[in-house]
């Protein structure tokens, strides 16, 4: 199955990609919480750290994802016109 985009889905992708940046640091900061809560040292401090900093490592590569997403839009958009165009 072929997706077809048009220059009008980039608009609900950026929300989406927004929604998901805000949605991260809110995680985050409720992961941060709750760890502050935990016996220093313990077994569920450690994992709550190790967890903190895997999530943490996703909001570093977004522009990277946007990027790739972007790129791909506009280029399914280019070979989709320029096949129509033929």
């Amino acid at each position: 199955m072929k997706a077809k985009f048009t220059v009008g889905d980039m608009l609900p992708i950026g929300i989406t990609l927004v929604v998901l940046g805000i949605g991260l640091t809110f995680g985050l900061s409720v992961m941060e919480d709750v760890q502050d809560d935990m016996t220093a040292d313990s077994a569920a401090y450690n994992a709550s750290t190790d967890a903190i900093e895997g999530v943490a490592e996703l909001p570093a590569k977004m522009p990277i994802i946007v990027t790739v997403i972007v790129a791909a839009l506009i280029i399914g958009i280019l070979v989709r016109y320029l096949m129509r165009a033929a």
